[in-house]
């Protein structure tokens, strides 16, 4: 597992704050990997989701430390979502 990865797992992990995330989302950081956040947690894996949101390794660390909304990467073209908006909207909304 890169380092990316791993440093995600743990920054996810701190903004969920122990809350389950209903539902299944799945971050594909490009050229580094995937990770998983459902009802058991943030964990690095490839598993099926409800909704993947895709980004470049500088979008999906600035999504991370509040740098950018991802409502306004999505808009912009830097994040991609495929799958439940519904879901991605949700925990958009425990990132920002």
């Amino acid at each position: 597992m890169s380092d990316i990865i791993s440093s995600a797992v743990e920054a996810l992990t701190a903004k969920l704050g122990g809350e389950s995330f209903d539902g299944s989302a799945k971050f594909a950081i490009e050229g580094e990997g995937a990770i998983i956040i459902d009802a058991d947690g943030v964990r690095a894996g490839d598993d099926d989701a409800d909704v993947t949101m895709t980004a470049d390794v500088d979008t999906f660390q600035a999504i991370l430390e509040g740098e950018l909304n991802p409502t306004a990467a999505f808009m912009s073209g830097k994040l991609t979502i495929d799958g439940d908006m519904g879901a991605a909207m949700k925990l958009g909304g425990v990132l920002a």
